[in-house]
């Protein structure tokens, strides 16, 4: 069980089948008192596990997620706020310690079981069953847009009312009149008749032995004072004064740096290792050989760094030596084929009877699409220190999950999760690369050998070429479209199956489908990368509907829109899109306009993306415009900022993203040969929000499946030319194919 991981849970849906439901009938409660230890001063109270009030009347929000940029930390706190009717300006933070208590069940629930509602006597029973499972997996995950959608919506808002409600009976038994007479403003109690008030810490420990609700009325929209607004965010100031903590900043008394080389072909050994240079140099400590990477200890970063260009180290060859990028594809291709000529595939989603219509169908359009590996590249290198010391770990990094780290530590160390400390600190960007462990395993072994605390720092190069990567992929589909152009069959079978399950889906009116998969493994690993799944079926789907309005000679724009007549929210999004990027406006010579809409982690996106073919044949992408229907906004700059975020990330995929496999071995090293989008390639973005009141989804992930699409869809319209692999830098445009229709 404590070998689980996100993905596990999100995939196979063990949950939900009940699988780990055995007999356990737990009702976690207020567990506040198991972990006041690690988070009360003596003068504050914890009214339960999310939220603390001290003798000053100051709110500290409990928050059980990294704040890697997107702001969860303030978002949270002002969800908590909502629900006490708080005052912002006593408001904080803490981020939760890696603490089997702050096992992210509410996610674990959300992911498997969304929206759904439980009887009021029934919720704490269902939270316990998932409790127990997150602490059996070691989850705290921050990542799949899940932070505000469902610790926020199912922890932080509930916390809230449900503390203003015991916190209004404590004051009321104090004063002895009806909870009905009671009002709250910024955290005080008023009782407008006896002209008594009170802030809210007069009541707290008097309140702490009421039982809460489970299940409290929550406000409405119309009733918000802090959410959908754009308070200061928590982490803004000291990033701006140069004052913030990230991992890589960790100090600690005889502290020693480290790094890290580990073997080019993943799966490879060392063979053998001659360190004779490298140990003469000067503040150079130890060499080690840890099976698969060979780590220098010295004084400085700089100086391991160079003391690992000095060792002559010979790997062990194996079969995995003689893989190349072009023998990985043409794997997949016979894979795709096995599994289509022996129906083999594995079914996704079924409806209706696809060879029956395409048999029928007037037109056929088919299409295969390619996308290479992808490195996550975070700003921030991998890094990590670690302090072993009287049977005790403590680890300083940066995080997405940091109760995994100290569970993973726990187990190499062969000692209790118990006696792991995880300091998390801010992060360098995530995107997914930072839930894995690798980094932190790999320290604490330098540090068990040397006796010092160490701080393990990767290289660029390293960070590239030993990542966790996005997989490659090819989609084929086939259409069939009758007389008017309308699609009545769609066929899409491609390679992999991770999360979330709904990726490859489409929104649109298209009575039979067969979506299938299959596999064909490498030794490439695999990771999360951002929108996992939907960032390459938003370019597959995508591109796919507009190959299909353009075979029937139709609007892209308007070929969705016919085939979203049922689908009020996406109509409403595209709609917006469209007027917002002026559409139907003609365009200059050698200018295209492109749309993708995609639906991921709870929020539909729509993109238009505005490009020029340059008098060189270069590809300028001057302007996108994002709608986004979240639900709910939060925090509205908070938003927009993730929206333009993904689009960047995504759009620098796009353009430039492509790891390739020559010999076994990643055959890019840093940015120079792994590009990434530079200040005045930045496009014009304009983020629009519909807040349409259904339950909030993400923020961070829903902007990144569109861009892609959206921009091969704009290429089409300048030049004639389909982009079907990526990236774009492979591609010679062609600017005497330029068409003369810009709609």
């Amino acid at each position: 069980m404590n070998k689980w991981t996100r993905r596990g849970f999100i995939t196979t849906g063990v949950l939900a089948s009940g699988a780990v439901i055995f007999g356990i009938a737990i009702r976690p409660g207020n567990r506040a008192e198991k972990v006041a230890d690690k988070i009360a001063g003596p003068d504050e109270t914890m009214m339960n596990i999310w939220l603390k009030i001290a003798k000053d009347n100051t709110i500290t929000a409990i928050i059980p997620h990294a704040e890697m940029g997107q702001g969860v930390h303030t978002a949270l706190t002002m969800m908590l706020a909502e629900e006490l009717d708080a005052d912002w300006g006593k408001m904080k933070f803490e981020e939760a310690p890696a603490d089997k208590e702050y096992a992210n069940h509410i996610l674990i629930k959300g992911f498997l079981v969304g929206e759904a509602e439980f009887p009021a006597f029934l919720t704490d029973s269902v939270n316990g069953i998932f409790l127990a499972a997150g602490k059996m997996a070691n989850l705290q995950i921050t990542g799949g847009s899940a932070s505000v959608r469902f610790t926020g919506m199912n922890a932080m808002r509930v916390a809230g009312a449900s503390t203003k409600i015991v916190l209004l009976k404590a004051a009321a038994k104090a004063w002895g009149v009806s909870e009905s007479e009671l009002t709250v403003e910024k955290s005080i109690i008023h009782h407008k008749a006896s002209g008594k008030s009170g802030p809210y810490a007069e009541f707290a420990k008097q309140a702490t032995d009421l039982c809460a609700p489970i299940k409290p009325q929550l406000k409405a929209a119309k009733d918000f004072n802090f959410i959908g607004k754009s308070p200061a965010r928590f982490d803004i100031p000291a990033k701006v004064k140069g004052t913030a903590k990230f991992g890589i900043d960790a100090e600690l008394p005889g502290m020693k740096y480290a790094t890290i080389k580990a073997a080019p072909v993943f799966g490879n050994k060392v063979k053998s290792m001659d360190d004779t240079e490298a140990l003469k140099m000067d503040g150079v400590h130890k060499i080690l050989n840890l099976g698969n990477a060979v780590a220098v200890v010295a004084d400085g970063y700089w100086q391991a760094k160079k003391a690992i260009g000095l060792l002559d180290i010979e790997w062990e060859a194996s079969e995995n030596t003689k893989i190349n990028q072009e023998g990985i594809f043409a794997q997949f291709s016979k894979s795709l084929d096995n599994a289509l000529s022996n129906n083999e595939a594995e079914n996704d989603k079924i409806t209706g009877d696809t060879e029956k219509a395409i048999s029928n169908a007037g037109v056929i359009v088919e299409a295969e699409y390619q996308i290479p590996y992808l490195a996550h590249a975070t700003m921030e290198p991998m890094n990590c220190t670690a302090w072993l010391d009287n049977g005790k770990c403590e680890i300083w990094t940066g995080s997405q999950n940091p109760l995994g780290f100290a569970n993973d530590v726990a187990e190499l160390l062969e000692i209790d999760i118990e006696n792991v400390t995880v300091h998390n600190q801010l992060l360098g960007g995530g995107f997914g690369r930072r839930s894995e462990t690798d980094v932190a395993k790999q320290v604490v072994r330098i540090a068990k050998e040397t006796g010092v605390p160490i701080k393990l720092i990767w290289s660029r190069e390293e960070d590239i070429q030993q990542d966790f990567y996005r997989e490659a992929n090819v989609s084929r589909f086939k259409a069939g479209l009758d007389n008017d152009g309308n699609p009545m069959a769609w066929k899409n079978t491609f390679l992999f199956k991770h999360h979330p399950k709904e990726a490859p889906y489409i929104p649109y009116d298209i009575a039979n489908q067969s979506i299938k998969y299959t596999t064909s493994a490498t030794h490439v690993p695999w990771g999360n990368w951002r929108s996992v799944d939907h960032s390459m079926h938003g370019f597959f789907t995508e591109s796919f509907i507009d190959e299909l309005a353009h075979a029937a000679g139709k609007n892209p724009l308007a070929y969705r829109k016919s085939l979203l007549a049922d689908q009020p929210r996406f109509l409403m999004v595209l709609e917006m899109a469209e007027t917002k990027s002026d559409w139907e406006k003609t365009l200059p010579e050698n200018f295209g306009r492109g749309v993708a809409i995609h639906q991921s982690f709870g929020t539909i996106v729509a993109e238009v993306v505005e490009i020029e073919i340059t008098e060189e044949s270069k590809l300028k992408v001057h302007k996108v415009v994002c709608v986004a229907d979240p639900g709910q906004v939060v925090h509205t700059d908070g938003f927009i900022a993730q929206m333009e975020s993904g689009i960047v990330y995504g759009l620098t995929a796009a353009l430039y993203g492509e790891i390739k496999i020559e010999n076994g071995a990643v055959e890019q090293s840093n940015f120079h040969d792994y590009k990434i989008l530079r200040m005045e390639e930045m496009p014009k973005i304009e983020t629009y929000i519909i807040n349409s009141g259904n339950f909030p989804g993400g923020a961070g992930e829903p902007s990144t499946p569109c861009i892609a699409p959206a921009l091969a869809n704009a290429v089409f319209n300048a030049t004639g030319q389909r982009i079907r692999q990526l990236p774009f830098k492979n591609h010679k445009l062609k600017k005497d194919s330029l068409l003369a229709n810009k709609a």
